[in-house]
C-alpha cells in the first residue's frame, strides 16, 4: 500500500484519534501528559499529526525543521504507551541533553554509548530488561554487536524510534554506516512500531529512510521547512582576515551563538581568535575525547559560555534556546547541512541571524572531503590488499589507517577510513578492539580473495561522488543566488509555493525585486530554446556537459547571424539555428547572462570563458526546474490597445532606443523605498525593478498610460500610482 499522509482538519478530531490511540494499550492520557511532563498546552504545528499517528499504532516517517519539536513527538508517545521506547540517536551531546531533560521532568530515561564502560552498559542492560526506564537513547554503533540485539529481545519495546534518519541514507548529508545496521536489527526484535525522523529530506532520502526500515504503509509528515524569525545572509569575503572582522562584528552584536568550520584546525583558530578578544568561547570537534566534548557541551549548555566554535561534519545536536546567531566561517557541502546548522539558531521563536562568510577557495576542503568520503574502486582494492598483506594467520592486521594509506601509496587516510567502511559493509572486513590499546584492528573475513574477486558496484560508487559533488554545486549556486535566500533553499526540499521572505540579504537589498516563475508557456519556451541552443554546442560527457563555445557565439547561432564566426563554425547547420531569431541578440545576450546568474548555465574560468548548461539547466531544458529571472527588458509582448473615452493607446513593443532616464529611475527608488518604509514590507512589494525602468524609458503621465506596463496591477494603480506619477510628471518639465 502507499504511505499514507494524515493533516487534521481540526484540533478535536486529533484530539479524537490521540484518545482512541490510548486506549489501546497506553497508560494515561497524552494531552494530560503533555502538560505534565513538558508544561505546554497545546502542540505546536506538525506535532499533533504525527503524536496522532504513532499512538493509532502506525509506522511513521516525520520530516520536521530544526526547533520544530521532533524529541516530543516521540517523547510523548513512550510516556503513554506500554513498554520501553528506544531512541537511535548518533549525537553523544544530543543524548545527554535529552535525558538530562528529561531526569529532570521526573521521566525513567537512560543513554547506551561509548561514554559508558562495558560494566556499565551491563548495569543499563539489566535495569533496562527490568522495566526501569520508559525511554533509552541508544547509539547506532551499539547494533554492530548480535549479543545487544539479543539482549534487547527480552525488552519489551514499545516504539523504535530513529533520530537523524537521514543518517541511513548514502543520499544523506550525513550518512552513518552503522545506521545501515537498524532495518536487521529491527526484524530481529520482531518488527516493533518504528518511526523515523529528520529535519532535512529531500525525496530520494525519504524513500531510502522507508525502504531501509521497512515501515510498514506509513504515515508520513511533511512539516514546513520555513523559518520566519531567521535572517539568512550570505557574505562575500576575499580574504580571512575579513571573515574574522565580520564575525568580531555579529558576536558584538548578537552575543550568543555557534560559529561552524569545515575542519579541526579552523575551529581552534576561530576559538582563539574570539577568546583573545575577550569572548567567552569553547571548541567542539571529533578530535576531542568524550570527557572533553562533555565538558565543553555543558559550559555551553549551563550559558557559561556564549559561543560554541564546532566543526559543521561534527554536529552539536544542542538544544540551547537562546542561540542568536548561526556564523558558517566556511562553506558546508550540501544545503541540508547549512539549513539543519542553521536552523539551531532561534529555537525559541526570537529574532536570530545565519551568516554564511564564503570565499569560493573554501570549496576546496569540500572537494577534498567528497574525494574521501568516496573511495574509488581503485582505492578500495589498494586498501584491501594493504591489510589482506599485513594480516597474521587469524586474518588480523593492526595497521593504522595512516599506516594502510602509505602502504598503499595514498595520499590521506580519509579515503582509506571509507574503503574499510565501505569493505565491512560489503561483509570483506571486520573492525575490532585491539586489547590493551585504543587503536582498532581490522579483520579480513574472506582472505582467499583477491581484491579483484570482489563484488563491488563500482557504478553505485561513481553515482554517491556524482551526487555529492552535485551537492556542493547547489550550495555554490545558493552563495552567488540573487533571489530570496529562504524561498531558493525551500524550493530545493520541493516546496514549490514558497514567497520571498522578506528578511534575508537578497531581499532587504532588493536584489529579488526583479526576479519571477516565466509567466506564459511563451516564456518558458523561450528558455527552453536558449538552454537548447547551449546543449547542442556543448559536448555531452558521463559527467553532464562541458562548454566549447562562449556567450557572443551561441547568442548568434540562436538568432540565426550570417557572421563568418557562426558560418566558418557550421553552426547553421545545427537544429537549433535560428530558434530565437525574433527576439534578437541583445535580447539573447541578456537572457544568457541571467540563465547564468540563476545557476541554469555555468561559465569556465580562463581567457575564453565557454559556456555550458548545469545539471539544473538540463532539467529546465526538459520542462522541469523551478526557476526565477529578472526577465531582460528589451522586449516588450505584442502591441496591445486599450479603449478608452480619451480613444486608443498604443504601447510599442521593444524599448530599444527609447532613452533610460537614470535620474527619473532613482527618483522613483527613493520614493518606492520611502512607501515601503512606511508600509513596513519590502520595496519590490511596491513596484518591482523592471516595472521602475519601463517608467524610466516611457515615462507615462497619466494613469490610463501607467497601467498599460508590465507589473502594474489593478490594485497596485489605486494604491502607488497616485504617489509615483508625480515624480515622473515633475521629471518631464
Amino acid at each position: 500500500m502507499p504511505p499514507t499522509t494524515f493533516y487534521p482538519t481540526s484540533s478535536s478530531e486529533t484530539r479524537e484519534e490521540i484518545q482512541s490511540g490510548v486506549q489501546k494499550g497506553a497508560t494515561r492520557d497524552p494531552l494530560e501528559a503533555l502538560e505534565q511532563h513538558f508544561d505546554h498546552r497545546k502542540f505546536l504545528e506538525g506535532q499533533e499529526r504525527v503524536v496522532s499517528a504513532i499512538l493509532t499504532g502506525k509506522d511513521t516517517m516525520a520530516v520536521m525543521p530544526t526547533g520544530g519539536g521532533k524529541s516530543l513527538c516521540y517523547q510523548l508517545p513512550a510516556l503513554v504507551m506500554d513498554g520501553v521506547a528506544i531512541i537511535v540517536s548518533p549525537l553523544i551531546a544530543l543524548m545527554k541533553d535529552q535525558v538530562d531533560g528529561l531526569t529532570a521532568k521526573g521521566i525513567a530515561a537512560t543513554m547506551i554509548n561509548s561514554t559508558l564502560t562495558p560494566a556499565e552498559q551491563r548495569e543499563r542492560m539489566l535495569e533496562l530488561s527490568e522495566g526501569k526506564y520508559k525511554i533509552v537513547y541508544i547509539a547506532p554503533e551499539r547494533f554492530r554487536q548480535q549479543a545487544f540485539v539479543e539482549a534487547l529481545r527480552t525488552v519489551d519495546v514499545s516504539l523504535f524510534a530513529v533520530d537523524e534518519a537521514h543518517c541511513l541514507s548514502q543520499w544523506g548529508h550525513d550518512f552513518r554506516p552503522d545506521y545501515l545496521r537498524l532495518g536487521q536489527a529491527v526484524k530481529m526484535l520482531g518488527h516493533p512500531q518504528v518511526a523515523a525522523f529528520t529535519a532535512t529530506a529531500t525525496p530520494i532520502v525519504r524513500k531510502d529512510i522507508v525502504d531501509t526500515l521497512e515501515l510498514r504503509d506509513p504515515f508520513i509528515s511533511i512539516s514546513g521547512f520555513e523559518r520566519p524569525n531567521l535572517s539568512f545572509t550570505i557574505t562575500q569575503c576575499e580574504k580571512k582576515r575579513q571573515k574574522f572582522d565580520r564575525l568580531a562584528k555579529i558576536v558584538r552584536e548578537h552575543k550568543k551563538g555557534i560559529v561552524y568550520c569545515s575542519t579541526r584546525k579552523r575551529v581552534e583558530e576561530v576559538a582563539d581568535t574570539l577568546h583573545s578578544q575577550g569572548v567567552r568561547v569553547i571548541g567542539y570537534h571529533g578530535g576531542l575525547d568524550d570527557k572533553m566534548r562533555e565538558i565543553a557541551q555543558n559550559r555551553f549548555i549551563s550559558k557559561e559560555v556564549d559561543v560554541a566554535v564546532a566543526t559543521n561534519a561534527f554536529g552539536m545536536g544542542i538544544d540551547r534556546p537562546d542561540v542568536r546567531f548561526v556564523v558558517h566561517f566556511d562553506i558546508p557541502g550540501s544545503i541540508e547541512a547549512y539549513y539543519q546548522e542553521a536552523g539551531r539558531a532561534g529555537r525559541d521563536g526570537e529574532a536570530a541571524v545565519c551568516e554564511l562568510l564564503f570565499n569560493y577557495a573554501d570549496t576546496r576542503t569540500q572537494e577534498f572531503f567528497i574525494e574521501g568520503n568516496n573511495p574509488s574502486l581503485a582505492t578500495i582494492h589498494a586498501v584491501y590488499e594493504a591489510v589482506r598483506r599485513h594480516a597474521d594467520s587469524n586474518g588480523d592486521c593492526r595497521m593504522t589507517l595512516r599506516e594502510m594509506a602509505d602502504e598503499a601509496n595514498l595520499p590521506n587516510d580519509m579515503g582509506v577510513s571509507s574503503a574499510v567502511s565501505s569493505l565491512g559493509r560489503l561483509g570483506y572486513v571486520r573492525r575490532f578492539d585491539v586489547p590493551g590499546s585504543r587503536m582498532r584492528g581490522t579483520r579480513i573475513l574472506r582472505p582467499e580473495l583477491e581484491a579483484t574477486d570482489l563484488e563491488i558496484d563500482a557504478e553505485a560508487i561513481e553515482e554517491k561522488d556524482r551526487r555529492d559533488r552535485e551537492k556542493l554545486k547547489a550550495m555554490i549556486e545558493l552563495c552567488y543566488a540573487e533571489e530570496c535566500r529562504q524561498e531558493w533553499i525551500l524550493g530545493y526540499f520541493g516546496e514549490e509555493e514558497a514567497q520571498p521572505c522578506g528578511n534575508c540579504d537578497n531581499c532587504l537589498n532588493d536584489r529579488s525585486s526583479d526576479l519571477r516563475k516565466p509567466e506564459s508557456d511563451q516564456e518558458k519556451l523561450i528558455v527552453q530554446k536558449a538552454l537548447s541552443g547551449v546543449a547542442r554546442m556543448s559536448r555531452k560527457t558521463n559527467r553532464g556537459y562541458e562548454g566549447r563555445f562562449g556567450r557572443s557565439k551561441i547568442a548568434g547561432m540562436l538568432v540565426g547571424s550570417r557572421s563568418q564566426d557562426v558560418l566558418n563554425a557550421r553552426l547553421d547547420e545545427l537544429s537549433t539555428y535560428g530558434l530565437l531569431k525574433d527576439c534578437g541578440q541583445a535580447y539573447v545576450l541578456n537572457l544568457l547572462r541571467e540563465l547564468h546568474a540563476r545557476g541554469l548555465l555555468e561559465q569556465s574560468t580562463g581567457e575564453y570563458p565557454l559556456l555550458t548548461l548545469t545539471p539544473r539547466g538540463v532539467e529546465a531544458m526538459k520542462g522541469g526546474a523551478n526557476y526565477k529571472l529578472a526577465w531582460p527588458a528589451l522586449m516588450l509582448p505584442s502591441t496591445k490597445r486599450t479603449s478608452s473615452s480619451k480613444g486608443s493607446v498604443e504601447m510599442p513593443e521593444s524599448l530599444e532606443g527609447m532613452e533610460f532616464d537614470e535620474e527619473l529611475f532613482e527618483a522613483l527608488r527613493e520614493k518606492r523605498n520611502e512607501l515601503a518604509k512606511v508600509e513596513g514590507v519590502p520595496a519590490y512589494v511596491i513596484f518591482s525593478n523592471q516595472t521602475l525602468e519601463f517608467f524610466a524609458r516611457l515615462k507615462p503621465t497619466s494613469e490610463e498610460a501607467a497601467r498599460k506596463i508590465r507589473g502594474v496591477g489593478e490594485v497596485k494603480a489605486e494604491r502607488y500610482l497616485g504617489e509615483f506619477l508625480p515624480v515622473i510628471q515633475n521629471a518631464a518639465e
